[in-house]
């Protein structure tokens, strides 16, 4: 009797390339291993708000930056759905607002979610992982969501993943 380790996938989709190729990743392990995908987009709501009560926006701004973030957030999660589905997977994508990292979390719990993949830049190097790096190679908020997902993670820095998906 065997035990599958992994049943549930999210990836986390911000609109970088490399948030795509991380759900070409998902897709391909999901149609191959036979297993759930969801995708989340998160509006970065917190950060909003953090400018504008430091005054660097005004009101008006923050409002609509928020609706342009998640007029954004609405197609890439639909791009990524149309990816699934030209594999023959069926999907389900979520738009959260909030805390980047709290939210990609929640959403990782709330789907039970055994894995969570991450866009990750291609060249970056090993030093990138250490919580102390101060360059930008792997992005304050995928540092945080790593430090505090409740199950493994992949960050996918793979090349070639669009070739890989393309002869899925």
């Amino acid at each position: 009797m065997s035990i599958s380790l992994v049943k549930n996938i999210v990836v986390a989709v911000n609109g970088s390339q490399s948030s795509i190729h991380a759900a070409m990743y998902g897709i391909i392990l999901a149609k191959q291993l036979k297993l759930n995908l969801k995708f989340v987009y998160v509006v970065d709501t917190a950060t909003i708000k953090r400018l504008t009560m430091g005054h660097f926006l005004v009101a008006d701004e923050s409002e609509m930056y928020e609706k342009s973030l998640t007029s954004d957030g609405e197609k890439y999660i639909d791009y990524v759905i149309e990816l699934a589905e030209a594999k023959g997977l069926k999907t389900k994508g979520e738009i959260r607002k909030g805390s980047v990292c709290l939210e990609v979390v929640n959403c990782v719990k709330e789907t039970e979610a055994e894995l969570l993949i991450l866009g990750g830049e291609k060249g970056v190097s090993a030093k990138s992982y250490s919580w102390e790096n101060t360059d930008n190679s792997l992005s304050l908020a995928n540092r945080e969501i790593i430090a505090n997902a409740p199950c493994s993670v992949i960050v996918v820095k793979d090349p070639d993943i669009e070739i890989q998906y393309k002869h899925l």
